[in-house]
């Protein structure tokens, strides 16, 4: 037995004792990640980054691209235990050393793939303002996680999101610097537990470090334009409390510039500020294609192997999927051979993975028990945890006292996009299992005394969903965005029949979440257009929004009795609106971004500085809606 074998001995006298054994070919390929639904037999149909739990893998093809090096980590392989057992299996007994895998899983609001609980989205954690509850949260997704045969997840998402027309605010937990560092902490401090090798407890790697929810024009990966006082007190101290209160192992890169420093080879954000001052215990990972952009992006250099060198040298740990695992490896080789990569470099790059698998238990434990998963997926205190995350984060914007509903109602109009599809938001799982809709929850709350009538009236978008590819790689995408058809005119006339009218309208997955920047922040479609129609009805109007970033409502606080902002809740997110139309539930959460009062108001967060453009004397009104802001 090598000393690195020996459970009895300290964590860095194994770690030390592996280093030594490694050749740089088996040193690279611990900075490597490939992504296994690649080499799988049984791809899962239901999902693209899924196997099927009774995959094999193609063999021939690990072995001419691993060979005995192994490999670091591997993404993308939503499954049950079984395959992530046997891949891992390979890789131990064909690896010279039998240096075990870390496995690495998206979880922003519960793990993805086909089986887990879908929490209300991080916004949702921002609005209830509780960060006990949102610890459950993360105990929650780092049981379900580990129980699947993960150890990482990408998550959370800890940017500051202060540019309203980006597509990720509803990843974040909002644009205010203290709400989102409370909720950082609480939430990693859930999903690790305090001791990342217990059976229930997973990694977390929060991103985008550091600066990336302010993207110029609100596009993504946009430079950031933020000076050193402002990324000092307004975005670094979220990662700060995520790693030290929290006890964040790593962290994913953002793919911009901040003051035209690229975050992917910034030696004073990866090594000065992030391992030096925060004391980072893992590594540092560049988010999908982020090391490719220093060349075709940035333009700092001209070759994919001097981007990787520029990276690697000057901060970056390990790549996410930016490249092939094997173009990777062999550049990392050829650029320590060239001396442009020090070996003490490597070594301090492969020593931090090594420590964060033995601190896994992996080489002591590297397989999953392959059943006690289906005790833990979806289990009634996950479910309930999901459920009271999405009552304390709706928030009443308006009520005109119609809310309650009265008791004497007959008849209610359910009409809008969202009225018999329920959104759930990206970065989402593909749920096997039904998830209700407004109008089912509605009908059974009130029975057969009162008549529910329910019409789309219009799309939230004419767009049809397609699979998002970012830089190459596919990203997560939410199932049920199906073309929806124009039926103002039935509504409208439903609507006339009925005592009172609600509109379930908002988002989806193409007006908002990655990639999906926006300039304009009315509601999209004709969704306006029918609320308006339906006003001038007069009968009582509740307009009901499930969003994932700010929207403009100056003609809806016009027109509307009632204004309930719920964004993206989750597996029972319908349940809690129902309650909160019904008096079940007494609307309590606040609003963690600002409103714009209108889309030339922009940007528009609580905390600007004084200073800028004078209001006219005759518009004394602020820019943004602040009522209820963090």
């Amino acid at each position: 037995m090598f000393d690195y074998q020996n459970p009895a001995l300290p964590i860095p006298a194994r770690v030390a004792d592996l280093l030594s054994r490694m050749t740089v070919a088996e040193k690279a390929a611990q900075t490597c990640m490939m992504r296994g639904v690649e080499y799988a037999t049984k791809p899962d149909p239901r999902q693209h980054c899924s196997v099927m739990e009774d995959t094999e893998f193609d063999t021939d093809r690990l072995g001419t691209d691993f060979g005995e090096d192994g490999i670091g980590f591997i993404h993308d392989m939503y499954s049950t235990p079984v395959p992530f057992n046997k891949i891992q299996k390979y890789f131990l007994e064909h690896s010279r050393l039998g240096i075990p895998v870390i496995f690495t899983g998206e979880a922003l609001h519960g793990i993805s793939g086909v089986r887990g609980t879908v929490f209300p989205i991080p916004l949702n954690f921002g609005a209830t303002f509780d960060p006990d509850l949102i610890r459950r949260v993360g105990e929650g997704i780092g049981r379900e996680t580990r129980a699947l045969g993960m150890h990482e997840i990408l998550a959370p998402n800890l940017d500051v999101a202060r540019e309203s027309r980006w597509g990720r605010i509803e990843e974040t937990f909002g644009e205010d610097t203290y709400l989102s560092s409370r909720m950082a902490a609480a939430i990693i401090a859930g999903e690790q537990k305090g001791d990342i090798s217990w059976p229930d407890a997973v990694i977390s790697e929060p991103k985008h470090y550091c600066v990336h929810g302010i993207a110029e024009g609100g596009t993504n990966c946009s430079p950031a334009r933020a000076g050193r006082r402002e990324v000092e007190s307004c975005y670094l101290p979220v990662f700060e409390a995520g790693i030290r209160e929290g006890g964040a192992y790593n962290v994913m890169v953002s793919y911009n510039c901040v003051d035209g420093d690229p975050l992917m080879c910034s030696e004073w954000y990866l090594k000065d500020v992030l391992k030096e001052r925060f004391g980072l215990k893992g590594y540092s990972r560049s988010d999908w294609g982020g090391v490719g952009r220093l060349k075709h992006a940035h333009r700092m250099v001209s070759t994919d192997k001097d981007a990787i060198c520029l990276a690697v040298t000057h901060g970056l740990d390990v790549q996410g999927c930016d490249y092939d695992p094997t173009f990777w490896k062999k550049t990392v080789v050829e650029l320590v051979e060239e001396g442009r990569l020090s070996m003490d470099r490597l070594d301090d790059i492969v020593s931090r993975v090594l420590r964060v698998k033995f601190e896994l238990g992996l080489f002591d434990r590297p397989y999953t028990d392959e059943h006690a998963w289906e005790s833990v997926i979806r289990c009634e205190e996950h479910r309930a945890v999901s459920h009271e995350v999405a009552r304390e984060s709706v928030v009443l914007l308006k009520n005109d006292g119609v809310l309650p509903l009265r008791k004497d109602l007959s008849s209610i109009a359910l009409i809008g996009p969202s009225s018999a599809a329920q959104r759930i938001g990206g970065y989402s799982s593909t749920p096997q299992f039904a998830i209700p809709s407004v109008y089912e929850e509605l009908k059974a709350a009130l029975g057969e005394g009162v008549t529910v009538r329910q019409c789309n009236g219009c799309a939230i978008t004419y767009d049809k969903k397609q699979p998002r590819v970012v830089d190459g790689q596919p990203h997560l995408y939410s199932e049920g965005e199906d073309e929806i058809l124009d039926e103002m005119e039935e509504a409208v006339s439903i609507a006339a029949t009925c005592d009172a009218v609600i509109f379930i309208g908002g988002d989806n997955t193409i007006t908002s979440g990655e990639g999906r920047d926006r300039c304009e922040l009315t509601l999209n479609g004709r969704q306006r257009e029918l609320i308006e129609k339906l006003a001038v009805l007069g009968k009582p109007l509740i307009l009901v929004l499930e969003n994932g970033k700010p929207l403009e409502l100056s003609r809806e606080n016009e027109v509307c009795d009632a204004i309930l902002m719920t964004f993206f809740g989750g597996e029972t997110g319908a349940r809690a609106i129902v309650e909160a139309l019904t008096g079940q539930l007494n609307p309590a959460g606040r609003l963690p971004l600002s409103l714009p009062r209108s889309s030339t108001r922009i940007p528009c967060y609580y905390s600007m500085l004084p200073g800028g453009a004078e209001i006219s004397s005759k518009d004394r009104r602020t820019p943004c809606s602040r009522s209820g802001t963090a």
